[in-house]
């Protein structure tokens, strides 16, 4: 509230300046958009070229990219594939959404058109494609909202759960399939099951100060809402900030957040214990982080 003040204080002034030292319309208006460019504008730090997370942001001086085993899961987001610069976030449906200028990217994450792949779904789905790719496909899978695990190896093997309430049994009710559509299959089911809950329940609790790139900051509830850091960046202090990237609700593209709250840095985010955490699309009362097994 101070900063903003400050700021219409000095527009002020200065464009009294400019009325009392000229009185020519036209020039008036270009120093007033002048004025008002040079005192709301902060660094800019957007490569519109980058086709990439690591390329498309630019990291801020004094800072470097903390690093990161070849082939790790923070490696996978920190370079993970954007569309063109400028791309719209766009609903299951095709319409667009509400408000376009939450983001400064848009990841290459496909979204069907159920709409069932929501905030949560996106990550899981993220996670899950990288293990998939890495050949570390008996590691995923998921606790249903219930507490009971769903992995993608039993789905495969023919298991399928029975859901009456709050209990629930596998059964082999279906022949084997390993194939890549069916994996799409299967998260379609943990999309139906699982959520910001059962990941706030089932998953790691990170400590603020050891937040990496992959840590989940989460608010459960239903409708709770999660959003993963998908960069990070330190420096000679040990100071370190973070990017922040969301799926949402109705099912759409996955987003790379802008920081509404220090545009000094936007989109870079700094994270502090027992604070809240201001995002474009949601206010997390506490810094609560979560972390993939």
């Amino acid at each position: 509230m101070m900063k903003k003040y400050i700021i219409s204080l000095t527009i002020i002034v200065i464009l009294f300046l400019i009325f009392r030292n000229t009185s020519k319309g036209k020039m008036v208006t270009n120093h007033i958009k002048s004025v008002v460019s040079n005192v709301v504008t902060d660094a800019d730090y957007i490569n519109t070229k980058g086709d990439s997370i690591s390329t498309r942001v630019i990291v801020p001086k004094g800072y470097s990219r903390v690093k990161y085993a070849v082939g790790s899961f923070q490696e996978y987001l920190r370079h993970y594939r954007l569309k063109p610069y400028g791309s719209k976030i766009i609903n299951y449906d095709d319409s667009e959404y509400f408000a376009q200028d939450w983001h400064d990217a848009i990841l290459e994450v496909p979204v069907p058109s159920n709409g069932l792949q929501q905030c949560a779904d996106a990550l899981m789905r993220i996670r899950s494609e990288y293990l998939w790719e890495k050949n570390k496909k008996d590691k995923i899978g998921f606790n249903f909202t219930s507490g009971h695990y769903c992995s993608w190896i039993k789905y495969a093997e023919g298991f399928r759960p029975k859901i009456k309430g709050n209990k629930v049994t596998f059964y082999k009710t279906a022949s084997p399939n390993h194939s890549k559509a069916n994996f799409y299959t299967y998260l379609n089911l943990i999309y139906t099951y699982a959520g910001t809950m059962s990941m706030h329940n089932e998953l790691k609790k990170i400590q603020v100060k050891d937040v990496r790139i992959g840590d989940m900051l989460v608010k459960p509830g239903s409708p709770g809402h999660i959003e993963i850091v998908v960069d990070e960046i330190q420096n000679a202090d040990g100071d370190r900030m973070y990017l922040l990237a969301q799926g949402n609700t109705p099912a759409q593209n996955v987003c790379l957040l802008k920081n509404f709250e220090n545009t000094k840095f936007s989109p870079w985010y700094r994270f502090d214990k027992n604070e809240p955490v201001y995002t474009p699309s949601y206010y997390f009362d506490k810094a609560i982080f979560v972390r993939f097994k």
